[in-house]
């Protein structure tokens, strides 16, 4: 199993980036997979989640103005970030679980792909 993500990057607040994780090896359709991110000196949080049966769920930070999608021909999760913050900033990480959901406890979560860095100016 393989996550890679891609996307990040530097932009000012208010605006907008799109992060990609591609999978390998496995169907991500039948895998809850969802991104976390880490601030530098923080714990790792769960933003925004996919389940196997396609529902999403997101932190409330992050409410109204992100949106995770699954593209199953690809292969690919997307997650569109809009209204951007400064407290956004983090490094930001595909996971994948193979039960129906995604854990928000990251020790419980079965694939992790690496991170790709969001950094948002004020």
């Amino acid at each position: 199993v393989q996550l890679q993500a891609s996307g990040g990057g530097l932009v000012q607040a208010g605006g907008s980036l799109r992060l990609s994780c591609a999978a390998s090896e496995f169907a991500m359709e039948h895998y809850a997979i969802g991104w976390f991110r880490q601030a530098p000196g923080k714990q790792r949080d769960l933003v925004a989640a996919i389940t196997s049966g396609g529902a999403t769920n997101y932190v409330d930070s992050v409410k109204g103005r992100f949106t995770i999608s699954r593209d199953n021909a690809k292969n690919t999760i997307y997650l569109q970030m809009a209204s951007l913050k400064p407290e956004d900033t983090a490094v930001y990480l595909c996971a994948a679980d193979r039960g129906t959901s995604l854990s928000r406890d990251p020790l419980l979560v079965d694939y992790w792909g690496q991170g790709t860095q969001v950094t948002v100016s004020s």
